[in-house]
């Protein structure tokens, strides 16, 4: 026995036994399905009336969990990490189970692989949950709502979720936490899913609280899931921002696509953070360079330009010609995790300029820096460097909101980072070998 969500009019259940209710629940023993575009099935419209209209969601193909909708118990697929005996495989991992009113249960459609997943899988961090020897990877998501519990408002079965990947600490001593801030939490306690002490979300299924998730447009289900890694473009942006407000830097009463008008923005990267980041500062109003290795022309260089950045390879143009290209900059946004090459074009940084730092290095050699010079150009440029990492809700509201304006401005382009979609089943040879294109996602829903 199976059961079915339909959009209509209002929101009504259906099941393959003939039970239709209000609420989106049988007798809690049916197995949920999602109907998605061009999907047919008699069943799903047999007792409707005639003036309800079925509203298909935008994918091919049925959807099919392997647990009932409480989840828990029952196994399911996992990409796992094992730390100790230094493995990555594919193993059977029990299903979550809904247990508190404000958890929501979601089956997961996709999740994109970055670079810190990649670096989790050369064994160099990550840290399973207490108690295990593995842990699940994973944490840009995208997810369809199955269940909700009865005291979720704003997210119902059908709705596409991004969860939020970090948890507070939990200690009464920080700030930040005890505000829902644990994107500045200062014990370093935090857990993260996929990362450190939570399992992620390359698994068939996922319980998260309601407050943790951000709802989707339907129209996104293409894109959305880059929501996380724009989420550090955000989150960079807001905060810059703030910074900006100690000076007459942004035109007073800007539209939130002119706040950059009249100044100079240099992405280092165009890896997904440094494309999305040129988006973003794109969006805003910034005149945007991307400052990157390779040679044009070449698929990124290609994207660049057309969504109207200049592309300006490091390996033809040193610093002072970017200088004679693209102008002093007055924000540099890093997203390349590549220090000398940072602390390279930080001194192109102009008057009141904001640096700011996303990426992590790795254990790279040393390299000597001038701190004189360094501080004697910070302090005479009003100059600041701001260094962000995680996110919090407000970054991924604003994310969705700014992929939705990207996907109208910029579809085709847009589309074009995800470079491929692949089997779970390839998911630990991808983790292991190296990415040659923009975004690599794994398709839990089967390959379109």
């Amino acid at each position: 026995m199976r059961w079915q969500t339909v959009r209509a009019r209002r929101r009504v259940t259906l099941c393959r036994c003939g039970h239709s209710e209000i609420k989106p629940r049988c007798d809690g023993t049916h197995r949920a399905i999602a109907f998605r575009e061009w999907a047919t099935h008699d069943s799903a419209t047999a007792s409707l009336p005639p003036d309800f209209a079925l509203i298909l969601f935008p994918r091919a193909g049925i959807l099919a969990s392997s647990s009932p909708t409480t989840g828990g118990g029952t196994a399911m697929r996992a990409v796992a990490v094992f730390p100790q005996a230094r493995s990555i495989e594919v193993v059977d991992h029990t299903a979550p189970e809904r247990r508190a009113s404000t958890e929501v249960l979601a089956k997961v459609l996709e999740v994109g692989v970055c670079g810190t997943d990649r670096e989790i899988a050369r064994f160099e961090y990550g840290i399973p949950p207490g108690g295990d020897e593995y842990l699940v990877i994973g944490h840009e998501s995208l997810a369809e709502v199955v269940e909700v519990g009865d005291d979720v408002d704003g997210l119902a079965p059908g709705d596409l979720v991004v969860t939020m990947v970090r948890r507070a600490c939990g200690r009464p001593d920080c700030r930040p936490c005890r505000a829902g801030r644990q994107d500045f939490c200062v014990t370093g306690d935090y857990t993260e899913r996929g990362i450190k002490g939570r399992h992620g979300f390359m698994t068939d299924q996922l319980v998260d609280d309601a407050r943790f998730m951000v709802k989707v447009p339907a129209e996104l289900w293409k894109v959305g899931v880059l929501t996380e890694p724009l989420t550090i473009a955000q989150k960079a942006l807001e905060e810059l921002w703030h910074a900006q407000d100690r000076l007459p830097w942004i035109d007073a009463g800007a539209a939130p696509d002119a706040r950059g008008r009249g100044h100079r923005a240099v992405v280092l990267g165009a890896g997904p953070v440094g494309l999305l980041g040129a988006m973003a500062l794109l969006e805003a109003g910034f005149d945007t360079t991307i400052y990157s290795r390779s040679p044009a022309p070449n698929p990124k260089a290609d994207l660049a330009t057309a969504i109207g950045v200049r592309y300006v390879s490091s390996s033809e143009h040193d610093l002072d010609e970017l200088i004679q290209i693209a102008g002093r900059p007055d924000v540099i946004y890093e997203a390349a995790g590549v220090a000398d090459v940072a602390m390279d074009v930080l001194q192109a940084l102009g008057p009141n300029g904001v640096f700011v730092f996303t990426g992590v290095p790795g254990p790279e050699q040393a390299k000597p820096l001038d701190a004189s010079a360094l501080m004697r150009r910070m302090v005479l440029g009003n100059q600041l460097i701001l260094g962000t990492v995680n996110a919090g809700r407000g970054a991924y509201e604003s994310a969705v909101a700014s992929l939705g304006a990207f996907h109208r401005r910029w579809p085709s382009e847009l589309a074009a980072l995800i470079t491929k979609r692949h089997a779970l089943e390839e998911a630990p040879g991808l983790l292991t070998n190296s990415s040659h294109g923009i975004k690599d996602v794994v398709a839990l829903d089967g390959l379109s």
